[in-house]
């Protein structure tokens, strides 16, 4: 599997937040971007049970959190070096496209910058169900109504440090869309994972795209962001 595949900080409006396989992400820090905002550090938050919804509803308040890896990182049977993850550009250009607020999910410890050291912790965390420490923790997302929620898929599940994140929040009420990069797993089992650790939430249709071909994604990205309702253009 690949790091992707097997095994930080919030920031502001209209703001940017990378055997086993990994399915590749890096990590960015500060840049100002023309998409989503920071949340607000007083915090606020939404949640729903049961099937997917397709759509969320219009003039809802979205927040956008992602975690993502960089360093080295599988791509097409070998590997790549890179400084901003395939998870940080799907989320950049999702940013760059919907009015949403942006959070970067950290790990207190970050993952190693080599593939098989990060790989190897993947097994451990998943073997143990281990919840990592998550830095730069929000205090709430009471406020929003729709939560994307982007990964990598690493073993054919989201790393465990999302599971750390979402079982931090009350997601009822709230519809919950998951996006991912991957080297050949897709969602993974990120729609079960979810509906167990935001109970309450609606898990609405996701999007996968492969790390190799992110950076060619923006008609999918496009595509898929008018299906659930959060860009109209």
């Amino acid at each position: 599997m690949t790091p992707s595949d097997r095994t930080g900080p919030t920031l502001g409006r209209r703001t940017l937040l990378g055997g086993v396989l990994l399915g590749g992400a890096t990590v960015m820090t500060g840049v100002q971007l023309t998409g989503c905002s920071a949340p607000p550090s007083d915090g606020t938050a939404p949640d729903s049970p049961g099937r997917p919804a397709s759509t969320a509803s219009p003039g809802k308040r979205v927040l956008l959190a992602y975690f993502s890896r960089p360093g080295e990182n599988y791509h097409y049977g070998g590997r790549t070096d890179l400084r901003t993850g395939n998870t940080e550009v799907l989320a950049r250009m999702i940013d760059e496209r919907i009015d949403c607020d942006l959070h970067r999910i950290e790990a207190a410890d970050p993952y190693p910058e080599d593939y098989e050291e990060t790989v190897a912790r993947n097994v451990r965390e998943q073997d143990a169900d281990a919840r990592p420490a998550v830095a730069h923790v929000l205090p709430s997302i009471e406020r929003y109504d729709t939560v994307l929620l982007g990964s990598p898929i690493w073993n054919v599940r989201a790393p465990m440090i999302m599971t750390a994140f979402t079982e931090r929040y009350d997601f009822r009420g709230k519809t919950v869309f998951p996006f991912t990069t991957h080297a050949m797993s897709g969602l993974g089992n990120t729609e079960r994972d979810y509906a167990a650790s935001c109970p309450g939430a609606t898990i609405g249709e996701g999007l996968a795209v492969r790390g190799e071909e992110v950076r060619e994604a923006d008609a999918q990205v496009r595509a898929w962001l008018r299906r659930i309702g959060v860009l109209e253009d």
